[in-house]
């Protein structure tokens, strides 16, 4: 099990969905270390599994067995990202993960897909400065979380915006913006997002025989 790291105090404001300053050295630090490990990744050939495997977990937070990345991936901390066994991400995964992002078991995603986690101000005064506890001015944000259950399948170039929680089972469709939560085994695709209906024993590829090709669902 890997060792609980020690906050640093910016990352503590992260962590309480508070304002905090992605300038602070501490934390740009820890942004560049993991942007190097990300150049590191994107420099290897694929069949260099064992050293791309290595800079993974030096990457990540925690992830689970037959974890897949094809690359080029972006992760803005990494240490924040956790991930479930049996992992499938396609071309130019993109996680910025100033705040926690949870993606369980058995989740494959398509190319292009971008998880935020970050917010600004919608003023745009406030966008450029607000002063902090000390009365320092400085650009703030802030971060929420996000959660993707387990067996979720995400079409190309979908977008999750911040605070967003995904359930287990779902399918996102190509193109869409999730901005709101999606309920466990639901099909919801669109700009922005919105739930299509709930997935049924009817989606099951049994009764789609033109292309089984002799193939057996079990």
């Amino acid at each position: 099990m890997q060792e609980k790291r020690k906050l640093v105090p910016e990352e503590e404001r992260i962590m309480a969905g508070v304002l905090f300053s992605p300038a602070d050295p501490e934390l740009k630090a820890i942004k560049l270390r993991c942007h190097n490990l990300n150049l590191d990744y994107n420099r290897l050939y694929e069949h260099e599994e064992e050293k791309r495997q290595e800079i993974l977990t030096r990457i990540l937070g925690g992830r689970g067995e037959h974890c897949f990345m094809q690359g080029p991936i972006f992760f803005h901390y990494g240490q924040h990202t956790t991930i479930g066994d049996y992992f499938f991400a396609n071309f130019n995964f993109t996680v910025q993960d100033d705040a926690p992002v949870t993606i369980g078991e058995h989740c494959q995603f398509g190319p292009n897909v971008t998880i935020v986690t970050p917010n600004h101000p919608m003023v745009a005064e406030e966008r450029t400065c607000i002063l902090d506890k000390g009365g320092n001015p400085k650009g703030l944000c802030y971060a929420r979380p996000v959660h993707i259950g387990d067996n979720c399948w995400f079409g190309a170039n979908v977008v999750v915006c911040p605070g967003v929680t995904i359930g287990n089972g779902c399918v996102i469709g190509a193109g869409s913006v999730v901005t709101k939560d999606i309920p466990d085994n639901s099909f919801a695709a669109g700009v922005p997002c919105r739930v299509v209906r709930e997935i049924t024993e009817r989606d099951s590829m049994r009764h789609r025989p033109e292309l089984l090709g002799g193939c057996i669902v079990p």
